[in-house]
């Protein structure tokens, strides 16, 4: 599944052709994604300027000038690909399933072979309170997010780091993916009960602070490479089982293990 640096790529490549452009035409091939499409989803986006593409989480999050926002999720496969209107190079595939045509004389195609991906409308004001968003804790490149936050939200979680990594409630945007690749760049045992990172008051302990500080490093580096999704051979730790620790001096075997139902690859030798 995509995660926040994927989905921060895309931002990054549809925000040019998108920003200040109006859709000249929408084009849906199918009545769903993972849900069916708003009422008048065609309707309510033709002849509308886009104000923006920003991102919270893994969700794209693009206001228009009628006021409404457009919501995206990529779900498990979902991505855009972007090239000037009329220009075929790229063959149509079966799972182009929405087409935007922009007044800045781009075309954007939503290609999501899972259906797993979606889009909504916020009708305006009610951005704030849509049912995914309002819950979400800090992003995790922001200065909201550091040790403070972190332990604050896992202080008195029996669940383990790794699992609290995931709750998007805890931090916006990490997935199985980095929460992995950042516990180990931490030295941090994703098997750690979440509330060892937190005094009983609350407060960070250092291995917190090392944590918050991998988490941002691992997610900078992956949105540097601005790449598309998985391709195992630029992971520390994820889908490498059972090869060397990359960690210089540790010796240790990358292990796979499974935690409420995901895949946790981690190096019992340096990560305590």
């Amino acid at each position: 599944m995509p995660e926040l640096p994927e989905v921060e790529t895309v931002r990054r490549m549809i925000e040019p052709a998108m920003t200040g452009a109006r859709f000249r035409r929408v084009i849906v091939n199918r009545p769903d994604l993972r849900i069916p499409f708003p009422e008048k989803f065609v309707d309510r986006l033709r002849g509308m300027t886009v104000d923006a593409v920003t991102r919270r989480g893994k969700y794209l999050i693009i206001p228009l000038s009628s006021a409404e926002t457009l919501i995206i999720h990529l779900g498990m496969s979902g991505w855009f690909h972007v090239a000037a209107t009329g220009d075929h190079t790229r063959d149509a595939d079966p799972h182009d399933h929405v087409i935007f045509v922009m007044s800045s004389g781009r075309t954007i195609v939503f290609n999501d072979p899972r259906r797993f991906g979606f889009m909504d409308l916020a009708v305006a004001g009610a951005l704030d309170d849509y049912r995914s968003l309002r819950v979400m804790g800090p992003e995790p490149l922001s200065p909201e997010f550091d040790a403070a936050s972190l332990a604050r939200a896992c202080r008195g979680k029996s669940t383990s780091i790794k699992a609290a990594l995931l709750d998007q409630r805890v931090v916006s945007g990490l997935g199985n993916i980095y929460a992995s690749e950042a516990l180990h760049l931490a030295k941090t045992s994703p098997l750690r009960k979440a509330s060892s990172l937190a005094t009983k008051p609350g407060k960070a302990k250092p291995q917190t602070a090392a944590l918050a500080k991998a988490i941002k490093t691992v997610l900078l580096r992956a949105i540097r490479r601005s790449e598309s999704p998985y391709r195992a051979g630029r992971f520390r730790v994820y889908e490498r089982e059972g090869r060397p620790c990359p960690r210089k001096g540790c010796g240790g075997t990358i292990k796979r293990i499974t935690q409420a139902g995901r895949s946790t690859f981690y190096c019992p030798g340096c990560q305590h």
